[in-house]
């Protein structure tokens, strides 16, 4: 059997899933809109670098980082930014 729209899978970044203040459920007034859309996380893994481009709004290139091997990081409380090699991930 079809699904009704609303249910079919997808990734959304639109509140039309949360319940009222009231704890009452919304009605839905449209389907799902292009501007709405969101995507699947990249879950960067450490290896040598792989880069995906992925077309965004205005038609604009962004870069899904799918393997790297070093990476800009701050270290806040010391006020320095240094481009560092990955060893290992300590917690994600």
């Amino acid at each position: 059997l079809p699904q009704p729209a609303r249910e079919r899978m997808g990734i959304s970044r639109s509140s039309f899933h949360k319940r009222r203040a009231t704890g009452g459920k919304p009605k839905l007034y449209r389907k799902k809109r292009k501007f709405e859309l969101g995507r699947q996380s990249a879950n960067t893994k450490i290896g040598a670098k792989r880069l995906r481009t992925v077309r965004v709004r205005g038609g604009a290139l962004k870069y899904r980082a799918l393997r790297l091997e070093a990476g800009n990081f701050a270290w806040g409380s010391e006020g320095v930014t240094r481009k560092s090699r990955i060893l290992d991930v300590v917690y994600n």
